[in-house]
This record gives C-alpha cells, sequence and structure tokens, in this order.
C-alpha cells in the first residue's frame, strides 16, 4: 500500500507536469529504487536493435540455470516525445521496470527510442517494432522467451506502443500495458505537433482505432493525479472497448499516485499496480 505520508506529497503537487514534480517523485522513491538496483544488476546493456545511437535496450535478469525460457517485458519510458532515457547503473529510473521484471521471475528489457525533432511519427512505433523483432531474434540467447513478449508504455511510450500496432495489426507479442496514454479521444496540446505533425494530420496519426479494435490483451492505466486529458483518454478508451467489444479490458486506477509517480514506484513497497502488472504478464504468457 502507498505510504501515507507519500500520498500526501504527490497529492500535494496537484496534477500538473514538469521538471520540479519530476524531480520531487524522484525523491520520494530515491531510497528503495536505489536498493532494488544493488539487488538486480543489469544483465546485458547497450544491446543494438538498430543503426541509430537510440536504438539501444538493456536487459535484466540473468539466464537461469536450466533450459526454460521465461515470459519477457518490454518496457518503453516516457518522455513527451522529447526526452527519455532507458536508466541504468547510475540512473533507477525507467530501468526499476526491467529491474521488477527480473525479481518476479520474468526476463525485463528497457528500451530507448529516436526523439523529437530528428524524430517525427511514426518513428516510436517503428522503433518500438524493431525492438520487438530483436528480442524475437535474440532474446533466447538471454533466456527469454521469443513467443511470450508483453510490451508495457508509459505516456509517450504507451503512445509508441499503440502506434507500433497500428503499423502492425499482427504484432507478435501477447499483451499491451499501457500507461497513461494518448489514443485519441481528446485534443492534442500545440507541443505534441513536434511529433505529430500539424494539427489536420494529428487526428489520422492517432492510434485510437488499432488499440480498441485489437484482439490482444490489454492492460491500461492512469493515474488518480493524471492531468485530466490523460484521465478523458483512459475513460474513452474503456468505453469504446465495452461498446465495440461488450467488455472491458483489464484495467486499473492507480490511487495516491500522478502522471510521473505511476511508473517511477514500481517495484517499491508499493506493490499494487506492480502486482497487477506480473499478474497480467503471466497471464497473458500461460
Amino acid at each position: 500500500m502507498v505510504v501515507p505520508n507519500t500520498r500526501s506529497a504527490i497529492a500535494g503537487m496537484g496534477t500538473e507536469l514538469g521538471p520540479d514534480v519530476l524531480s520531487q517523485c524522484q525523491a520520494l522513491f530515491d531510497a528503495e529504487q536505489t536498493a532494488l538496483a544493488k539487488r538486480v544488476p543489469v544483465a546485458a546493456r547497450d544491446c543494438a536493435y538498430g543503426p541509430d545511437v537510440r536504438h539501444r535496450l538493456d536487459i535484466y535478469g540473468a539466464a537461469g540455470s536450466d533450459d526454460s525460457l521465461r515470459p519477457i517485458l518490454l518496457f518503453v519510458h516516457g518522455g513527451g516525445f522529447r526526452m527519455g532515457d532507458k536508466g541504468g547503473t547510475d540512473n533507477w529510473q525507467n530501468a526499476a521496470v526491467g529491474r521488477l521484471a527480473a525479481e518476479a521471475g520474468l526476463l525485463g528489457a528497457v528500451m530507448n527510442y529516436r526523439l523529437v525533432p530528428d524524430a517525427v511519427w511514426p518513428a516510436g512505433g517503428e522503433d518500438v517494432n524493431a525492438a520487438i523483432d530483436w528480442l524475437v531474434a535474440n532474446a533466447s540467447k538471454h533466456g527469454g522467451d521469443p513467443d511470450r513478449i508483453v510490451v508495457m508504455g508509459t505516456s509517450a511510450g504507451a503512445v509508441h506502443v499503440s502506434t507500433a500496432l497500428q503499423l502492425r495489426a499482427d504484432l507478435p507479442v501477447r499483451g499491451l500495458v499501457l500507461l497513461s496514454g494518448l489514443y485519441g479521444y481528446t485534443t492534442l496540446d500545440a507541443r505534441d505537433q513536434a511529433y505529430f505533425g500539424d494539427a489536420s494530420s494529428c487526428a489520422e496519426r492517432m492510434p485510437r482505432d488499432a488499440v480498441a479494435s485489437t484482439a490482444l490483451p490489454l492492460l491500461v492505466a492512469t493515474a488518480e493525479f493524471d492531468p485530466l486529458r490523460f484521465q478523458q483518454e483512459f475513460a474513452g478508451l474503456l468505453d469504446e472497448r465495452l461498446a465495440r467489444h461488450g467488455a472491458l479490458p483489464r484495467a486499473y486506477i492507480a490511487s495516491g499516485h500522478n502522471h510521473y509517480s505511476m511508473a517511477m514506484h514500481l517495484g517499491t513497497s508499493d506493490r499494487r499496480l506492480g502486482d497487477e502488472l506480473i499478474g497480467f504478464v503471466r497471464e497473458c504468457c500461460t
């Protein structure tokens, strides 16, 4: 359960985004995440899944002593299309998701991707697809099962995961986890046009239909203190999934968390979302 003073601190930050809020959230989880980093070192660093300098991923979870291959969780970080990094030894942010997967008996992979202004739509989705293809071809060398991959993204990362599906309806994965993504249910901010193009192009480039129609299992989440548009995107996707499929996808509201802390706290003593996530991966990969 979220620690009361942590919840109070996050609630006090409100629903705004920015570097000050990001650093405050990081400080809340730094001690626990530093301890997790010591327990779970990276198993393979900077694996090149493509030709660009940003086409790199790290793997967490050493190959076991037996011949069994483990399910894979690939994590795609956020950062407003402009920033973000897979983390590593000296930066636990985002790398913590790979470490969480490894501690749960999965193979964790955490990727970088090309950023604005050097890359625009649909570069993020193309990079996710390239990373998936690399895992299909190479994960078994690291103890991962290429037939049991679940892909997870947060914020811009969730957009890129959704775009990968938009580009490739037969995505070779078992399920998708989307945290606080933008799918096409709200009007995008002007700043997002740097990635999607001008306003006239944004609507047709959004992955709404792909995510609403896919038969792949979904886990969709938002945070209690997410900005309004992310909560509206969450609600819009759930509503359309219900209309199209006659059932809701697996869904989660991270109480006591905001846009940053929802992914940042994974691997800490607040196990609620982590348990939901790992349970979803195991269910998809059974």
